[in-house]
């Protein structure tokens, strides 16, 4: 930022002495602009000495995707998106056969299973529970009259969430791939961690008849924020960051209009 062309220097009017046309040393005041020095860099030294940046959700180091960064001004957005409480989505990984003391692939092996009675029907009937359950607690927390001409005109906006603290809940779920003993889940959900993910592969196995582990956690979204606006390490310079708040600014200010008014 320090290395990026300045504004130029405000100007002041100043009236400075001057030679009188009619000569004869004469002097007369005459009226000049002249830059403030107070605005040249060797008195002010560098613009900028400090920059406050705030982290979003975050992620864990087992998890990766869309981890959402405010810097300046974008702090106060960000608690404010933080008090919308909008649904985040995730591709999680799992693998039948084996359970592990922390949920995941890479924790200390509990103990093995058998996973050939699985199908993808059997999956997708838990799946559904899970998603049941978890909606009747969506309500609850709500705390909305679902009889109320006010809950019909937000689930047609999409707006019926929590808006207060909350468990974990999962607004929906559903199996992307399923190739035994692996299989691949999308999951929008509230309040959660990724151990959180993981533990639900977990339990997800149990409910089976059999044991999961966890393989992998993304976040695809976040929010409003999805992955085509996520800037990889390449992309990590003032440029790429200044476009990327240019193109996220409208659809943040809609949100914020849309879920706090």
């Amino acid at each position: 930022l320090n290395a990026a062309p300045e504004r130029a220097p405000r100007q002041r009017v100043r009236f400075l002495p001057s030679p009188a046309p009619e000569g004869g040393g004469a002097v007369e005041l005459v009226a000049a602009s002249v830059p403030v020095l107070a605005d040249h860099p060797l008195v002010r030294g560098p613009r900028f000495r400090k920059l406050k940046i705030g982290a979003g959700h975050r992620l864990d180091v087992k998890a990766s995707g869309v981890f959402v960064l405010g810097i300046g001004h974008g702090n106060k957005l960000l608690s404010d998106l933080y008090n919308c409480h909008l649904t985040k989505v995730y591709t999680v990984g799992g693998l039948f056969g084996k359970a592990t003391d922390d949920f995941s692939d890479t924790g200390n092996l509990i103990e093995k299973t058998t996973f050939d009675h699985i199908t993808r029907e059997k999956l997708e009937r838990i799946l559904a529970v899970i998603q049941g359950t978890n909606q009747k607690a969506l309500l609850m927390y709500s705390n909305i009259d679902m009889k109320t001409q006010e809950a019909y005109e937000l689930a047609v906006k999409g707006l019926i969430r929590p808006m207060g603290k909350s468990p974990p809940i999962i607004t929906a779920i559903r199996c992307l791939q399923f190739a035994l003993p692996e299989f691949q889940l999308e999951i929008h959900c509230l309040h959660e961690t990724q151990q959180y993910l993981r533990k639900v592969v977990h339990e997800i196995g149990l409910e089976l008849k059999s044991s999961a582990v966890c393989t992998q956690v993304r976040r695809t979204r976040d929010g409003v924020f999805t992955v085509d606006d996520a800037l990889p390490r390449t992309q990590w310079n003032l440029q790429s960051i200044q476009e990327a708040i240019r193109n996220c600014q409208l659809k943040v200010e809609t949100e914020l209009e849309k879920t706090l008014a």
